[in-house]
């Protein structure tokens, strides 16, 4: 039985702001996150993703205060991340309204910490973010809004986090991000094709077709994007019909 595939728009919030940067650097401002999440969820979008990109970096905890406000404000699935180094920070993420949470620098410093979380609240409410970069020909895992290499392989990685518990990976190339030229389809059709759980495809949205190729190609279960929404080049709606068009089940 297929399963529909997910479209998601991904808000980086800074500071409480939305913003968009390339290569996750040279940040701009996108607006303000409750009005942006509504208008998404307006629109049809499946989830959204909302990641405190700072967090981790500046050693902050979420912003607990804008992801309530945004979750009083929308009907469909959130996911928050960033800086969420424990099983308390879960909870808290969960208690204000979040329905999953994405762990990533302190799953890779702890791995533990995936089957804390996995036995006592269960795996459909943990996404691993998994960042990668591409470096002598072999995809490695970033931590710290991608300041470090962790010297893991991506593959390896993804397979540890699925044994673990992982319910979902969030797979985001940094090469490929904000650069609107699409997503790494290489190393998004070798991790979905050898795990079980789903993988989000995240990293170089620029147009239609490439949500269609991570989907086709990359055999994602999903496909997030942030720049082709937020600065109104596409809408949620006008990205499924495209979908749809080309044959692949969407919600």
């Amino acid at each position: 039985m297929s399963v529909a595939k997910r479209i998601i728009p991904c808000l980086d919030v800074d500071k409480g702001r939305v913003v968009k940067g390339t290569n996750f650097i040279d940040i701009i401002d996108a607006g303000d996150p409750v009005e942006i999440a509504k208008k998404y969820d307006s629109e049809g979008a499946d989830e959204i993703t909302f990641l405190d990109i700072t967090a981790s970096h500046e050693g902050r905890d979420t912003i607990l205060d804008v992801v309530e406000k945004v979750a009083n404000e929308v009907f469909i699935p959130l996911t928050v991340g960033g800086g969420v180094s424990s099983f308390d920070d879960v909870r808290e993420l969960l208690s204000v309204g979040a329905d999953k949470v994405t762990i990533n620098t302190a799953a890779v410093s702890n791995p533990n910490i995936i089957n804390d979380v996995t036995e006592k609240i269960g795996r459909q409410c943990i996404v691993i973010a998994v960042d990668v970069k591409k470096i002598n020909n072999e995809y490695m895992v970033f931590t710290h809004g991608g300041r470090k290499n962790s010297n893991l392989r991506a593959y390896d990685w993804c397979i540890e986090c699925q044994k673990r518990g992982a319910g979902e990976i969030l797979l985001t190339s940094m090469d490929k991000d904000g650069t609107k030229d699409g997503f790494d389809l290489e190393i998004l059709n070798n991790i979905s094709s050898t795990i079980d759980i789903p993988v989000v495809a995240s990293g170089g949205a620029g147009k239609l077709e490439h949500l269609y190729d991570a989907i086709e190609i990359g055999n994602a279960d999903a496909v997030l994007a942030a720049s082709i929404f937020h600065f109104g080049e596409f809408t949620i709606n006008q990205a499924k019909e495209y979908l749809k068009g080309k044959g692949i089940l969407v919600r």
